[in-house]
């Protein structure tokens, strides 16, 4: 068993309930730990609402590629579509690190590739896990983010 993180962004529909819906099906009954939820403003050029954000730490044997198919299955659960780059979503499933195992399978790269550039995922990984974000990863991460609470608190 090792420790798997995967970040979740929504900023379409029901945020919190395309999130509730999300962490069964990315666990499939593996041991989980969910972070906070974030506010971040999006990232890429395109015009929309703010995003929620948050990273699950799942305890698994599961690949990089199963991680990917699990998270395909939630964003298919949210009705997630694909129509512009970087574009509004209901649900964004990115699978981050998986244990110390690394992939270069273009469908799943591992560690993601920007991981490391994004405060909306920096934040509430070193939450979960603060062994693996840095001080100085932290404070070059680009954008703002706002935590808004438990996923259980949020309305």
């Amino acid at each position: 068993m090792r420790l798997a993180y995967l970040s979740l962004g929504s900023n379409i529909g029901d945020r919190k309930a395309h999130f509730v819906g999300a962490v069964p099906l990315l666990a499939e009954g593996d041991d989980v730990r969910l972070s906070k939820v974030y506010e971040s403003e999006p990232v890429g050029g395109v015009e929309q609402e703010n995003f929620w954000n948050m990273v699950v730490e799942v305890k698994t044997d599961a690949s990089p590629r199963e991680l990917l198919r699990r998270a395909r299955l939630a964003e298919e659960g949210a009705k997630r579509t694909r129509d512009v780059r970087w574009g509004p979503r209901t649900l964004d499933v990115d699978v981050l690190l998986v244990g110390d195992e690394t992939s270069d399978d273009p469908e799943v790269l591992v560690p993601h590739p920007r991981l490391y550039e994004r405060s909306f995922v920096l934040v509430p990984l070193r939450e979960l896990a603060p062994d693996l974000v840095t001080d100085a990863q932290l404070a070059a991460g680009v954008g703002s983010v706002v935590e808004l609470g438990t996923l259980e608190s949020l309305r």
